[in-house]
Parts: structure tokens; C-alpha cells; sequence
């Protein structure tokens, strides 16, 4: 394709520098946990091949120690292609083999040439490359910084449930008062909707954790020895303690990226949930002297340029654009796993950037949301009786006593006159006195405690 230009002091060459002449789309680079990715599998594809006879023991030992400083960080800024490429990634994975090739000649004293696709790329294909590195950098994220984050989230709720056990409030359907329920129950509720997406994230392993790598170009393995897929794999398994194995059907690994349209599902559903106990506690924490104020949010900022003493809940807004985001993630990660074609999905670096974006954005505004907001909640006593006191669905537990009709009469009494349902009830059920503080305690309308 003719000469390209490569900057000096560059450690990639020409199939890089014509992706950036190409590319110049966005701005945005396959994030660290790609890149670390990478690396590992470069070294242990070097290490298998050395192993195997298929490249001299020197060369390969250098291109491992090459590889491994691509782990570690040292040659970051070299990765400079836009995700917006080639729909196989193949220039990110040239990227890697320009990088890796030149630091691995330089090691060598510049007296070996390190070929970059017969030496670095040796047995592989961008087209099991990219794919296997997308399994194992969401792997590694979803495991090792989103579980802890939610299980983190997930605590800190529990532990609000069980400090908050006793305490009785209103519950509330349709937004309009409901029948009373403990405050501890409604953040088991929380704590429960995060656990089952803990459990979803679970169920993703068994797919995550099946590489394409060893299918080479479409899937039948052309180029690549037989054992060095299997033999790869294992050791970078066992480096990263990981399970990572090979794909049972190289065919379905590559030309479909329905792993990760799962796992972006799992974090959409978990977004929900998200969604749904942030409103939540920022509906309870509204006022605070004129809304439900049932909660005192902690006070992380001041809320208003103009408004003096104006607090808001600025966490949960937080953490509910975050989840805006990867709820628009999964709609870019799913129309592009249903973009592939025949033997290739070649939509891979736009998965990639959503679906670590969506797991590096959830595990941070989570852990941030469970330090900076739920560990600071108080609930607000005092309001939390009056509410329960003058709701109108305290007549719920006179029904089995006098009827749904009646009941019905009592409470819109109440609500005509302003009063109490327990000062209507005492006029208008002809049930004595006694028998109605037993039927309106609300200690009486809650569940038992556990």
C-alpha cells in the first residue's frame, strides 16, 4: 500500500500509523484493562510457541518480556487507535504486535529482526485475538472491581435493614399511601434487588469465560498448531486465576458476540435496579421539611448557587446517570451483536468500549453511592410516626372486622374532616376501644420481625 510515515521515537509502525491516518473518528482508545489483556495473551501465545519449537527460545523469551511491560502499563501511550476502526480490531491487534516487535528487537540490542506477524502474531488471527481479549478484560472487571463494588452496596444496605428493623413507616403504592411496613423491610427490599444482580453476574461466567483464541481466521484453526490454543489458555488461567478455557465451538466464538450482549443485559437490569433504590431514597429524603422527608440524606455539597442552605441529593443523580448511560450502552452493545455476519462479527471494538465502560462506571459510582450517601442515611423518626398516625390506610385492618364498605366510609371521613382514621374509627365502627388500638397498632399491620 505504499511508504508510511512512523514518528521516530514511535514504538508502533506502519500498519498503526495507517490506522491513525485512517481513523481519526473519536478520540477514545481501547481503555487499560484491554490493553492489559493484550499483553498477557501475546506472552503466553510466545511462550507456548517457544515451548512448541515454533519460534527460537531467545526471540521468544524477549517478545514475553516485551509483552509483559504491555501488561503493566509502560507503553500505553503507543496504543493510539481509535475504537471507531476496523470492525475485527485488527489495528488494535497490530497495534500490539508493532509495539511488542519493536521493544522486543530493542532488547535484543537491534542485532534480531522481531517480525510482528511472524514472530509476535504467530498462530493467531486479530479475528481470535480481539474477541478472546474482550472476554477476559470483562471477565476481569466484572470479577474483580464490579462484584466487590455491589457486594460493598449490597452490605452497607443489609446492615441499614437490621439497624432499622423497628421502625415502622407508611409503605406507598402508586406513589398514594398504603398500609404501614418497617423501614428495615424496605431496605431489605434494596439490599435483596442487588444481591439478585450479584447472582446474575454469576450466571455470566460460564460464557465470559470461554476465548476464541485458536480458531485463526474463521474458525478452523488455519496456521496455528493444534495444542497451542489449549496450552495458551491454561497458562494464562493460571496467571490470572481466572477460568478461562477454550471455546467449545470456534465458529460460535467468533462470529457471534452473544457473551457480551448477556452480560450487558445483566448490567442493564442491574442499572434498573440501581435506578430504582436511588429514586427511591431520593424520594424519601424529599423535602426536607415539605416533602416525605422520611430520611436525612448526608450532606455531601451545597446545592445551590442562589438558594441559601439548599442540600441536594446529588449522589443519587449520580448514580442514576450512570445507569442512564449503560442502559444506552446496551442498546449500542446489542444491535451490534446482531451486526455480525457470516463468519465474523465485526463490530468488536464498539462492544468492547460500552460494555468496560459499563462495568468500570457501575463498580465506581456504586462503591461511591455506598460510602457517600447509604452509609450516611438517618431516618427521620419523628416524621416517619406522624405519617403513619395520619394515613388513611390504617382502615385496611378494619376490614375483617367491619367490612370493606364500611372501612371505605371511615377513611373517606377522614379524609373529609382532617381527622385521624383512629378518631373517626372511634365514632363511626361501633367496635370498642380496646379492639381498635389492637387493630391500629401498626405494630399489628407489619410483618413479624425477623
Amino acid at each position: 500500500m505504499g511508504k508510511m510515515r512512523v514518528p521516530e521515537d514511535a514504538y508502533y509502525g506502519a500498519q498503526t500509523a495507517r490506522a491513525i491516518e485512517n481513523f481519526p473518528i473519536s478520540g477514545w482508545r481501547f481503555p487499560r484493562s484491554f490493553i492489559r489483556v493484550l499483553g498477557l495473551i501475546k506472552k503466553h501465545a510466545a511462550a507456548v510457541n517457544g515451548d512448541l519449537g515454533l519460534l527460537p527460545r531467545t526471540m521468544a523469551e524477549t517478545i514475553m518480556a516485551a509483552a509483559q511491560e504491555v501488561t503493566d502499563g509502560k507503553w500505553d501511550e503507543q496504543f493510539i487507535v481509535d475504537i471507531f476502526q476496523t470492525g475485527s480490531g485488527t489495528s488494535t491487534n497490530m497495534n500490539a504486535n508493532e509495539v511488542i516487535a519493536h521493544r522486543a528487537e530493542e532488547l535484543l540490542g537491534g542485532k534480531t529482526r522481531v517480525h510482528p506477524n511472524d514472530h509476535v502474531n504467530r498462530g493467531q488471527s486479530s479475528n481470535d485475538v480481539i474477541p478472546t481479549a474482550l472476554h477476559m478484560a470483562a471477565f476481569a472487571t466484572m470479577r474483580q472491581t464490579l462484584v466487590p463494588a455491589l457486594s460493598l452496596l449490597e452490605s452497607d444496605l443489609h446492615k441499614k435493614a437490621e439497624e432499622w428493623r423497628e421502625i415502622i413507616k407508611i409503605g406507598r403504592t402508586h406513589l398514594q399511601d398504603a398500609t404501614p411496613l418497617r423501614l428495615g423491610q424496605e431496605f431489605g427490599g434494596f439490599s435483596s434487588q442487588v444481591s439478585h444482580g450479584l447472582e446474575r453476574l454469576v450466571s455470566m461466567e460460564r460464557h465470559l469465560a470461554e476465548l476464541a483464541l485458536g480458531g485463526t481466521a474463521v474458525g478452523t484453526g488455519i496456521n496455528t498448531h493444534a495444542e497451542f490454543a489449549r496450552r495458551t489458555i491454561a497458562a494464562i488461567a493460571q496467571e490470572t486465576g481466572l477460568p478461562f478455557r477454550e471455546a467449545e465451538n470456534h465458529f460460535e466464538a467468533q462470529s457471534g458476540r452473544d457473551a457480551a450482549v448477556e452480560l450487558s443485559g445483566a448490567l442493564k437490569t442491574i442499572a434498573v435496579s440501581l435506578i430504582k433504590i436511588a429514586n427511591d431514597i431520593r424520594l424519601l429524603g424529599s423535602g426536607p421539611r415539605l416533602g416525605l422527608g422520611e430520611l436525612k440524606l448526608p450532606a455531601t455539597q451545597p446545592g445551590s448557587s442562589i438558594m441559601p442552605g439548599k442540600v441536594n441529593p446529588v449522589m443519587c443523580e449520580m448514580l442514576v446517570q450512570v445507569c442512564c448511560q449503560v442502559i444506552g450502552n446496551d442498546t449500542a452493545i446489542t444491535f451490534a451483536g446482531a451486526s455480525g455476519h457470516l463468519q465474523l462479527n465485526a463490530m468488536i471494538p464498539v462492544i468492547a468500549h460500552n460494555l468496560l465502560q459499563s462495568l468500570e462506571l457501575l463498580a465506581r459510582a456504586t462503591e461511591v453511592f455506598a460510602q457517600r450517601c447509604v452509609r450516611g442515611l438517618q431516618p427521620n423518626v419523628a416524621k416517619l410516626d406522624q405519617n403513619v398516625e395520619q394515613s388513611l390506610a390504617l382502615a385496611t385492618a378494619l376490614v375483617p372486622k367491619i367490612g370493606y364498605d364500611a372501612a371505605t366510609a371511615i377513611a373517606k371521613e377522614a379524609e373529609r374532616t382532617s381527622r385521624s382514621v383512629r378518631a373517626v374509627a372511634k365514632e363511626l365502627s361501633g367496635l370498642d376501644e380496646k379492639t381498635l388500638d389492637q387493630l391500629l397498632d401498626p405494630e399489628h399491620q407489619v410483618a413479624p420481625t425477623p
